[in-house]
């Protein structure tokens, strides 16, 4: 027994190191109190070695602690984009005057983050019912205090507690779902629950579909999709910029993951016999209207939003429509499709939130307004934020055509055309909200008053490490291609 807990552990490495890592904060935190910045670097350490860890993890797939989590190159492409989007957003910290402002609670701070960075590493191979709602209850405890960190603000502790009802809501609604899972079935592995419905004896199928689409809602939470959405928005505003940025790429990406895996284990052949027995229920045509929804509203709103993390947010549920299309073919091309969407996406957005953060800071506001004549007052700024808005756009030579362009590619081949034509106009759509703040920029006066936003030389740098990756993928992304297709081969999905 020894043996073999030795053994998984030496399989949980990249998760025991966040988990040291998040108790050296707070004791940094308490031994430190004069250097309060100390604690965000011992994060930050921790993270990078959590994520090289994580890197290393790209062989034969293994399930450990009897089948509650697996440790496999898919899991590891999504710790790895975790840990990453976790290092920057750290960095971002660095430089953010909100998380400043509360320079005193900086130990609560960094260990909050790194521990819901263990529950997205939890989320990426949780292969058990309770393993996924133990690993997304971390990672949205966590997510909820750090939606409230600048209590001084007006709209945070507004932000905190909406955040916690509608996660309250989806989760006790997930919750209720596995629960009807492991009554009809008597397994909480994924691999259990597939075999138990294949075998189909005693199955009440009804209760059964009932029960997959309450599950469906905890995913749909977690990736801000239509109609499970409403908390976003709100929550994206409140919150410190850096928390908005990280919501919106680590946690999305997390719960990508984890839906992924949970459609992939308990169906065979394809999504439209998802869970083994409901032939009956057409699954593709549900996600399908579930992204179409997603990428309508988000865009559609996002047209008359003024502040721009607003914006951003509406956005950001219409990236997850995008990426959703992926997961409606639910084919080798499709899956991997997700996988470098979300990366490209990671990039593109953290250095949206990046400039949004710098302006408001030397601004003093996060307006549209505020960008008037900024290509005068900080032409590098202006000219990276043209780039991360048309590669979030999907245009030409960014990494963001890239990832649109792999969606595009499955769905034809899937002969999903009525989905992709939705898909393509949404993006048309996009274009007019990212269009104003450029021309925000280039084309209205600044006015008198406004301040400069000077860039100190780290700072610059930070915004090249975002900027060069949004630029290079669009032009060189066969080694990314390739990790992704290797990623999700174990699934066996044609």
């Amino acid at each position: 027994m020894v043996e073999q807990v030795l053994q998984n552990l030496s399989q949980f490495v990249p998760e025991t190191v966040l988990l040291v890592t998040f108790c050296a904060v707070i004791l940094t935190d308490v031994i430190l109190k004069g250097r309060p910045m100390a604690a965000l670097g011992v994060g930050l350490a921790g993270t990078v070695a959590a994520g090289i860890l994580a890197a290393g993890q790209f062989g034969a797939p293994q399930a450990v602690f009897h089948g509650m989590i697996s440790v496999d190159p898919f899991a590891a492409f999504f710790k790895v984009l975790v840990a990453v989007s976790t290092v920057l957003v750290f960095l971002i910290s660095l430089y953010s005057s909100e998380v400043r402002s509360a320079v005193k609670r900086m130990g609560e701070y960094s260990a909050l983050i790194v521990s819901a960075t263990l529950g997205m590493f939890l989320m990426a191979g949780a292969s058990n019912l309770l393993m996924i709602v133990l690993a997304l209850e971390l990672t949205s405890l966590s997510s909820y205090i750090l939606a409230g960190y600048t209590k001084e603000a007006p709209d945070s502790s507004e932000a905190s507690l909406k955040y916690i009802l509608y996660g309250a809501m989806s989760s006790g609604v997930m919750l209720y779902g596995i629960s009807l899972v492991y009554g009809l079935t008597g397994a909480t592995e994924l691999t259990g629950v597939r075999i138990a419905l294949a075998a189909g004896a005693g199955v009440n199928y009804p209760l059964l579909l009932v029960a997959s689409i309450m599950i469906v809602v905890g995913f749909g939470y977690k990736i801000s999709a239509v109609p499970f959405h409403f908390w976003t928005p709100d929550v994206y505003e409140g919150a410190p910029i850096t928390i908005t940025a990280f919501l919106s790429v680590g946690s999305k990406a997390a719960g990508f993951a984890m839906m992924i895996r949970f459609f992939v284990t308990t169906s065979y052949g394809d999504l439209g016999s998802m869970l083994g027995v409901l032939q009956g229920f057409e699954w593709p045509k549900l996600v399908a209207i579930i992204s179409v929804l997603s990428m309508t509203l988000g865009n559609l709103v996002a047209i008359w939003q003024d502040n721009l993390k607003r914006m951003l947010a509406y956005s950001s549920i219409a990236h997850a429509g995008y990426m959703l299309m992926g997961v409606v073919v639910f084919t080798q091309n499709g899956l991997s499709a997700v996988l470098i969407y979300l990366v490209v996406y990671m990039f593109m957005n953290l250095g949206a939130f990046y400039v949004v953060m710098l302006v408001a800071g030397a601004t003093g506001s996060e307006d549209i307004n505020a960008y008037r004549g900024l290509s005068q007052r900080a032409p590098l700024l202006s000219v990276a934020l043209v780039i991360f808005l048309i590669s979030l756009t999907g245009l030409p030579p960014t990494a963001g055509f890239v990832g649109k362009l792999y969606i595009f590619s499955a769905l034809l081949d899937a002969k999903w055309m009525w989905l992709a034509v939705i898909g393509a106009i949404n993006s048309v759509i996009s274009l007019y909200y990212y269009v104003r703040v450029v021309r925000n920029m280039y084309l209205r006066d600044t006015e008198v008053s406004a301040p400069p936003v000077v860039l100190t030389r780290p700072q610059t740098v930070l915004l090249f490490v975002m900027l060069i990756p949004t630029l290079l993928l669009g032009l060189y992304f066969a080694p990314l291609v390739d990790l992704a297709h290797a990623s999700v081969a174990l699934f066996g999905v044609r």
